[in-house]
């Protein structure tokens, strides 16, 4: 086992980088022109091969908005079920679908396909672009097909407790899914990368230096990504199997034949 990945537990995928939604506080920036999305079969094979090496606990799918490409979703979810990963999460915004039925079959497929932690991004910078009533459906159709997690990951400017516009209309939207049953995570803070260092600058000292809260000790994985071109670690799941990128990994990039 590769020395600098002993405590892997996450695998990650990044589904597309083509959104539903245009937020001001998105960290990756503009999302417009993407079209690229993560081959689901490519993808489950990484996961069925990674859990026979490492401990992987945990697998989340997420974007952009992953349910623009729904059956690649259901095909990670289902391997990381077989594998006997018990956390498989997604992170969705909810809004890849206005018609209700498409919403429900959605909805139901993915609880199906075994993931078990949802977590609608929903909150005052999403809801400027994304519109409530779909994602509200798709949270509802979720709780009839008996999802076991299902919460809320609203992002909060400065802090949860700060008093700004934009927290006092995520508490809003809050509680109107808290009527429906549905409680909200932890959820995350905004940092000014992105759009957030564009569009919301003062809320910002932009002379400090920017701390990712996502940023790992390199010498010390704990998760890793595969980006939407099945990219991961200097390699590509595309090409060769995702074990073989991992024993080769180095925090300098160099290939473990040159340590």
């Amino acid at each position: 086992m590769n020395q600098y990945l002993r405590n892997l537990d996450r695998l990650e995928f990044i589904m597309t980088l083509a959104c539903t939604g245009s937020c001001r506080h998105c960290s990756e920036g503009s999302h417009a022109g993407y079209s690229e999305r993560l081959d689901g079969k490519k993808a489950a094979e990484a996961v069925i091969s990674a859990a026979s090496a490492y401990g992987i606990k945990s697998v989340m799918t997420f974007g952009g908005e992953p349910l623009l490409c729904p059956e690649d979703v259901f095909m990670i979810h289902s391997a990381a079920k077989r594998a006997g990963i018990p956390k498989r999460q997604i992170i969705t915004n909810g809004f890849f679908s206005r018609d209700p039925e498409k919403i429900t079959l959605c909805a139901e497929r993915l609880v199906e396909s075994g993931a078990n932690a949802i977590l609608l991004s929903a909150d005052s910078f999403h809801q400027e672009t994304i519109p409530l009533e779909p994602a509200m459906k798709f949270a509802e159709a979720c709780l009839k097909a008996g999802a076991e997690d299902i919460r809320l990951n609203p992002a909060w400017l400065v802090s949860p407790d700060d008093p700004n516009p934009y927290n006092l209309e995520t508490r809003k939207i809050v509680s109107e899914f808290e009527e429906l049953g549905i409680s909200s995570a932890k959820g995350n803070v905004i940092f000014p990368q992105g759009n957030a260092r564009i569009y919301l600058a003062d809320y910002f000292d932009l002379s400090a230096p920017v701390v990712n809260p996502y940023d790992e000790d390199p010498s010390d994985l704990h998760s890793v990504s595969v980006s939407p071109d099945g990219s991961l670690l200097g390699g590509s799941i595309y090409r060769e199997d995702i074990l073989d990128i991992l024993e080769r990994y180095t925090p300098d990039g160099l290939g473990a034949e040159n340590v």
